[in-house]
């Protein structure tokens, strides 16, 4: 989602002439976009601006913004700490950057913008054109977070969950198409409760799905509790809809799940995961871990393996518990360090070990494959399949915004490589 609002902003502030520059030292203006979802989020602002101070020691200075949920979470204390920023944007203010940037320009003091208003944010976004052209596109549809799990920092830098229209956004998933995008990703921090006057995510896929040259549709990230039958069937019913779902369960221990206030349980999650699986049985499945979540024993973290080993999922995110300031967790006792780097490693060792042997059943099968650009290499491409799994292939055709079969003929950790085929076996496919 950072990623989508930096595009966006870049679209904002080409309306009072400013453009992308990839020479810090010749910058007018310095905007640090920032997560707060991790550990030392705020203290990689404060190392980036020393690197920014060290590069204009003998130069007039840069305007210097801080946007996003640590501006959100932590802006009058950035401005305090740090001088050198002049103005802190939180994520539902980005519609007032370029005001801000003509003030600093007048040498204004430094602004504080961090109120919630984002339907104000998406009005303004909605009369700008999306200038993004990558293959692969975001497009957010939902923001915020009603659900306040006890680590979470989002419902209190992003807000409460607002969902854009459903006119708005098939507008911008049409430009996003024009511009070249084959496959849309649609974002949120709670995806799948995307609710615009009865309207939920289904209804927004299915009509996405009819923008012509959009060949392929995903969503992250979804909330157990808010997969309803209607999004299931989706999966059953439109093809463009890809067949991997990022699900987090965060813990396979209904105590410690109950303890970060998940609202759901291990035996939902899974009955979840069954009902997608029988609609569709070819879907696959990632998901994210927190390992040493305050009271977390050896018997909860064995629960998480076990859950693991019998979803299989085929990719993961796992990182020990990291307090965040401003939420239910902060306070509370942390398991022993040493501990949880353990277990994190014995569970990232399982969770390799599956993918691994996920990754090797693909090679000699047939991947579709959609390529987004050029690597490094003259003649290699790179590209995804249907399951997220990064693809590269040599050829000395373009490939960029084609749909290959390609023959799986070698794995590594991270990437598949092949060779395109048209010869194949339908029973040759990778599922």
């Amino acid at each position: 989602m950072n990623e989508y609002d930096s595009n966006r902003i870049l679209d904002l502030t080409k309306k009072i002439n400013y453009t992308l520059t990839d020479n810090l030292s010749e910058t007018d203006c310095y905007i640090l976009n920032t997560c707060h979802i991790r550990e030392k989020a705020t203290d990689k602002v404060y190392h980036d601006i020393g690197r920014l101070k060290k590069v204009f020691r003998n130069k007039l200075k840069p305007i210097v913004l801080v946007a996003g949920c640590v501006a959100q979470a932590e802006g009058e204390i950035l401005l305090k700490k740090e001088k050198y920023i002049d103005a802190v944007i939180g994520p539902q203010s980005y519609h007032l950057i370029n005001d801000t940037i003509v003030e600093l320009e007048k040498k204004s003091k430094s602004i504080n913008l961090t109120e919630f208003d984002v339907i104000e944010k998406f009005d303004s976004l909605n009369s700008l054109k999306n200038s993004g052209s990558k293959i692969s596109a975001f497009l957010t549809i939902q923001e915020g977070c009603d659900k306040f799990c006890k680590f979470c920092v989002v419902p209190y830098t992003r807000g409460a969950e607002f969902s854009r229209s459903l006119k708005e956004l098939i507008s911008e998933a049409s430009q996003l198409v024009e511009n070249g995008a084959k496959e849309i990703i649609l974002l949120g921090q709670n995806v799948n409760a995307y609710n615009f006057e009865k309207k939920r995510l289904s209804d927004l896929i299915l009509e996405i799905s009819k923008i012509k040259n959009l060949k392929r549709i995903r969503y992250t990230t979804s909330h157990p509790t808010d997969f309803t039958k209607d999004l299931i069937e989706a999966h059953k019913n439109c093809e463009k809809l890809m067949p991997l779902i990022h699900l987090p369960v965060q813990s396979g221990s209904n105590k410690i799940l109950q303890e970060m206030n998940r609202k759901h349980s291990v035996e939902e999650y899974l009955k979840v995961i069954e009902k997608i699986k029988k609609m569709k049985p070819n879907i696959e499945f990632s998901s994210d871990f927190i390992i040493g979540y305050p009271g977390e024993t050896y018997e909860d973290f064995q629960k998480t393996i076990e859950l693991m080993n019998n979803v299989k999922f085929i990719n993961s995110y796992s990182f020990i518990y990291s307090a965040r300031p401003g939420t239910p967790a902060y306070h509370l006792t942390s398991i022993n360090h040493d501990d949880a780097k353990k277990r994190l490693a014995d569970f990232q060792d399982t969770a390799e070990r599956i993918k691994t042997k996920y990754r090797n059943n693909l090679i000699n099968k047939i991947s579709t494959v959609l390529f987004e650009n050029k690597t490094k290499n003259e003649n290699k491409y790179f590209g995804r399949d249907e399951y997220f799994n990064s693809v590269i292939v040599e050829s000395k055709i373009n490939l960029i915004g084609k749909i290959k079969n390609i023959k799986i003929l070698d794995i590594n950790q991270n990437t598949l490589f092949g060779e395109i085929t048209s010869n194949f076996n339908q029973n040759n496919y990778a599922a």
